[in-house]
C-alpha cells in the first residue's frame, strides 16, 4: 500500500513539472524564425503586387497616349494655324518658334475628324493640336476653335510622365528628316521619347498627306 502511494506521488510530480528555460528559449527562437519567414514572404508578395500594379498603370498610360497620337497624326489636315489672331503660319506642321509651342521639343498641326455630329456644337470638326514636353511630362494641347483668338488659352492634357527628351522625324518618301518645312505634308511622322524606365521609345505614324487634299 505504501508503495502504491509513493508511485502515485511520483506520477503527480511528473505531471506537474513544466518546461525548462532552455526549452522555452528554443520555442521562442523557432517561433521568431517562422514569424520572420512569414513576414518576409508576405512583404515580398505585397511588393510584387504593388510593382505589378505600377507597371500595369504605366503600360496603360503609354498605350492610351500612343492611341491618341495615332488618331491625331493619321488625320493631319492640309491647313495652317492662326495663333492669337495672328496671320496663319506658312507650314502645315509647326515645330518651333511659336507661342503655341514655346519649345523646340514640340509639334503643332490641324487635324480632321474631331467628333461633332450634325455640327451641334458651335465649332468645326477640325481641331488645332500640339504635343510638347514640359517638366518631363508629354502634354497634348488643343483649342476649342481651329483659329485661336487673342487671349484664348489651350486646354492641356498630361499624357506621359518621366519623359527626358522628345524628338520628331519626318519621312518624305525616300528618307527620314529631322526637320520639315514647306506647304506639303510628310508621308509619315516618327516620335521618339526617352523615358526613365523604358529608355528610348519610337513610334511611327502614317500621314494621309497630299492624298487627303486631292478630293478637296
Amino acid at each position: 500500500m505504501t508503495l502504491d502511494i509513493d508511485q502515485a506521488n511520483t506520477t503527480v510530480k511528473h505531471s506537474q513539472s513544466g518546461f525548462t528555460l532552455l526549452e522555452v528559449l528554443i520555442a521562442i527562437a523557432i517561433f521568431s524564425v517562422v514569424s520572420l519567414a512569414s513576414f518576409t514572404i508576405f512583404d515580398t508578395v505585397l511588393r510584387g503586387d504593388e510593382n505589378s500594379k505600377m507597371r500595369s498603370e504605366r503600360q496603360n498610360e503609354l498605350q492610351r497616349a500612343f492611341l491618341l497620337m495615332e488618331r491625331d497624326f493619321t488625320q493631319i489636315a492640309k491647313r495652317t494655324m492662326r495663333i492669337n489672331g495672328e496671320a496663319p503660319g506658312s507650314s502645315f506642321l509647326q515645330t518651333a518658334d511659336d507661342s503655341f509651342l514655346a519649345d523646340e521639343q514640340a509639334i503643332a498641326f490641324v487635324r480632321n475628324g474631331w467628333t461633332n455630329p450634325g455640327l451641334l456644337l458651335p465649332r468645326s470638326d477640325m481641331q488645332s493640336v500640339a504635343y510638347r514636353l514640359v517638366d518631363e511630362t508629354l502634354e497634348r494641347l488643343h483649342y476649342n476653335f481651329v483659329d485661336a483668338v487673342v487671349g484664348q488659352e489651350p486646354r492641356i492634357r498630361p499624357l506621359i510622365s518621366q519623359v527626358m527628351s522628345l524628338s520628331f522625324e519626318f519621312y518624305d518618301g525616300s528618307k527620314w528628316q529631322k526637320e520639315w518645312s514647306g506647304k506639303t505634308l510628310p508621308q509619315a511622322i516618327a516620335i521618339e521619347l526617352e523615358t526613365r524606365d523604358y529608355g528610348l521609345i519610337r513610334r511611327q505614324f502614317l500621314v494621309a498627306g497630299d492624298l487627303a487634299a486631292d478630293g478637296d
